[in-house]
């Protein structure tokens, strides 16, 4: 069963299909919706009808992503964001510790060429927590990186994300081996999503 809306999923299938990129960020005092790329493209989130752009006033523009990765064993899945601000006091600004914590969430949809519109509901492919700023300076001026975690992050804070491992299981109940020397605890997890076979995990 496909994760995809009918519609995008028609749309992805033609021959030439155009597609779009999409963040929002819950900073403190403002959100941010950004394009990955420039245009304007506006689709319902939260029943809310909301317009991204290609620039941000403050966050500047989309530069790019890090290869989205699953989580296995004790880490959650994570991705790198890049942006390039709009100058010293904005990249200040998002290099802030007050914006750690700030929601994050990512998109891929598909546009009608004729229209402008989007195409039944874009894929949400990543929720998550804005973490560690890194600000970063060269000769082309200045950039922020932003990794990202998943909104997962928080089950290891109590006994909710209870995993499958032997780090885990010695934190519960120290000294205790029966976990380390099980030999298929490496496979695989599918975090808040179908897994191949078509079961949600």
């Amino acid at each position: 069963m496909s994760l995809l809306s009918p519609a995008m999923e028609a749309a992805l299938q033609q021959p030439q299909a155009t597609i779009f990129g999409a963040i929002r960020m819950d900073l403190p005092g403002r959100t941010v919706r950004l394009l990955v790329g420039s245009g304007v493209v506006n689709f319902t989130v939260d029943g809310v009808l909301e317009t991204f752009t290609g620039k941000d006033e403050v966050i500047g523009v989309f530069s790019a992503i890090d290869t989205l990765t699953d989580g296995l064993g004790d880490e959650a899945p994570a991705l790198s964001l890049t942006f390039m601000p709009e100058g010293e006091a904005a990249a200040a600004q998002l290099a802030s510790v007050s914006m750690q914590g700030s929601p994050v969430r990512l998109w891929l949809g598909a546009i009608d060429i004729q229209t402008g519109l989007v195409i039944g509901d874009p894929l949400l492919l990543f929720n998550g927590l804005l973490d560690v700023a890194t600000l970063n300076l060269s000769t082309t001026g200045r950039t922020v990186d932003y990794e990202v975690t998943s909104i997962f992050e928080d089950f290891f804070l109590s006994d909710d994300g209870a995993r499958l491992s032997d780090t885990f299981h010695q934190y519960l109940w120290p000294g205790e081996l029966g976990c380390s020397f099980i030999t298929y605890v490496g496979q695989q997890i599918y975090w808040g999503t179908s897994s191949p076979d078509g079961v949600k995990r």
